[in-house]
């Protein structure tokens, strides 16, 4: 940790990135059917991406981990901004009642009913089930590792779209978000609701986005975002273990022979029960 800390040369790097952001601002591209909005988060986002490239060399593999563990870090210094801000706005939140709660639904099913189709029309095999059962943060991935194995069909599914989430997932989420709210048919408290996904991450860039888009809701966006993150959190691995997991795996068994370019053979069908 303190030689984490003592990187100077992360340090640098981290400021300039984000001088570079604030410098750029935000912006909003109109693209006639809707608008994508940029801030500041994307912009570093995608610079550290490219800064981080193997083959430019510019950071070891050992800086890369320091600046994961710091990365940890800085997330409880936002979660706990976050939880000053619920705090006051509690009322807000119970006055939403049932609608955050019901919300929920949407990111355990709609990784299932939108995920799996797609996943075995494209040829995958048993990886969909560990692939769509959930949005496979770590977590996810410890119940897919303990019931199939880490180094199985499933597990090599979940860790995939772990990995495209840790690399992709808070840049399109920030892009999508801002892209659906300037549409203008969804409600920026709904839209909010819906970026609490269960990554702190990806929560965050979505909020962001969410807030250069509707600047007069800022407060509520990150409340709401913030508390539907922190409900996905807390009751996702239960769901995930009795509810999505489960009805993943009959879902698979039903729509496998019928629109999956690998059926799966009687063994994988016995191991996938």
């Amino acid at each position: 940790m303190r030689e984490s800390v003592r990187d100077w040369k992360l340090h640098g790097i981290v400021l300039l990135l984000v001088i570079v952001g604030e410098l750029i601002g935000s912006r909003k591209i109109d693209l006639g059917f809707g608008v994508l909005a940029l801030f500041p988060m994307l912009y570093v986002l995608i610079l550290g991406g490219v800064i981080s490239w193997p083959s430019f060399r510019w950071l070891t593999e050992g800086q890369m981990k320091k600046a994961a563990t710091i990365l940890g870090i800085a997330f409880m210094l936002f979660v706990a901004k976050l939880g000053t801000m619920l705090g006051p706005s509690l009322l807000k939140i119970f006055d939403a009642g049932w609608s955050l709660a019901f919300q929920e639904v949407g990111h355990f099913i709609g990784t299932i009913i939108l995920g799996l189709p797609i996943a075995l029309w494209l040829g995958m095999g048993r990886e969909s089930i560990g692939a769509t059962f959930s949005i496979d943060r770590e977590p996810n991935l410890a119940i897919i590792s303990e019931k199939y194995g880490a180094d199985s069909p499933e597990g090599r599914g979940a860790l995939g779209v772990y990995v495209c989430g840790t690399l992709f997932g808070a840049i399109y989420l920030a892009l999508l978000a801002g892209f659906l709210g300037s549409m203008g048919f969804l409600h920026p408290i709904s839209l909010a609701m819906g970026a609490g996904v269960g990554s702190g991450s990806m929560m965050a860039a979505a909020s962001g986005a969410l807030a250069v888009v509707f600047p007069d809701y800022e407060k509520d966006i990150a409340v709401f975002a913030g508390a539907a993150n922190l409900l996905t959190t807390i009751l996702g691995t239960y769901i995930c273990i009795f509810f999505s997991l489960p009805v993943t795996v009959k879902l698979y068994k039903w729509l496998a022979p019928i629109i999956g370019k690998n059926p799966p053979a009687a063994k994988e069908e016995e191991r996938s029960a």
